[in-house]
């Protein structure tokens, strides 16, 4: 997700965007254990996306 996007939404649902984030990381670990996963390069952007969530919601902390 484009930092755009994800600074148009309120905390309520960036807080719920990172929650199904992190349980697609924990599906995509499963799967990667068991391999039944062939390009691993979701992985990378799931977590970038799950780090921009983290930042946007503590800057959003700072401000009120």
């Amino acid at each position: 997700m484009k930092i755009k996007e994800l600074r148009e939404k309120n905390i309520a649902e960036l807080k719920k965007l990172l929650a199904e984030k992190e349980e697609g990381i924990r599906k995509f670990r499963f799967e990667l254990a068991t391999k039944q996963v062939k390009g691993i390069r979701q992985i990378r952007t799931a977590k970038r996306d799950v780090a921009r969530i983290i930042t946007l919601i503590g800057q959003e902390d700072k401000l009120v």
